[in-house]
């Protein structure tokens, strides 16, 4: 099925520095999968961003962009990935990275942004994501005080994420449930 079948008019802008194909899902109502080849900066985040945006305005709240072809994403382009985020959550909507190279991987990690989107190794923990209740997410760890294992100093860790500890300047890991680790 053509782009356009999908979305009226996607394939009205091309740019050959990023391909996207559509796809319905078709487990998942209101989802599209967006299969990514090339890259995203800022040359062609604008692009990038009025194809997506008009597969939103068609009623796609639910996004799973396949990321195994895409080779680079640069800070404008990560913009880009927040402002879809933005435009789908009012709507009931989110998005899922898929198959995220380790080096576009980095660039999200590097700029902080990993721990806001969901990313995901397969299609099916991206159509079971959607299919589940997210009203019922896990209770809130954070914001939490932690201690370091070194110096045992008292930190507020707000996210999960890796931090310098203010007392001993040891770097610690904090996870998802708030455990801290060295390094």
């Amino acid at each position: 099925m053509a782009n356009n079948d999908i979305v009226p008019g996607f394939d009205d802008e091309r740019d050959d520095s990023l391909k996207i194909k559509l796809e319905r899902v078709a487990n998942a109502p209101g989802c599209l999968l967006l299969a990514l080849t090339g890259y995203i900066d800022t040359y062609n985040s604008n692009f990038f961003q009025k194809r997506v945006q008009r597969a939103i305005e068609s009623g796609f709240v639910k996004l799973v962009f396949q990321c195994d072809s895409l080779n680079y994403v640069s800070s404008t382009g990560i913009g880009s990935f927040t402002t879809f985020l933005k435009a789908v959550k009012p709507q009931g909507g989110d998005l899922v990275l898929l198959d995220i190279q380790p080096k576009v991987y980095e660039v999200f990690q590097l700029l902080g942004f990993s721990q806001f989107f969901n990313i995901k190794d397969s299609l099916d923990d991206s159509i079971h994501y959607f299919n589940t209740d997210q009203t019922q997410e896990k209770p809130l760890v954070f914001p939490k005080v932690v201690s370091c294992p070194i110096c045992y100093k008292k930190l507020k860790a707000v996210k999960p994420g890796r931090f310098r500890c203010s007392e001993c300047k040891n770097i610690l890991s904090v996870d998802d449930a708030g455990e801290v680790l060295l390094g």
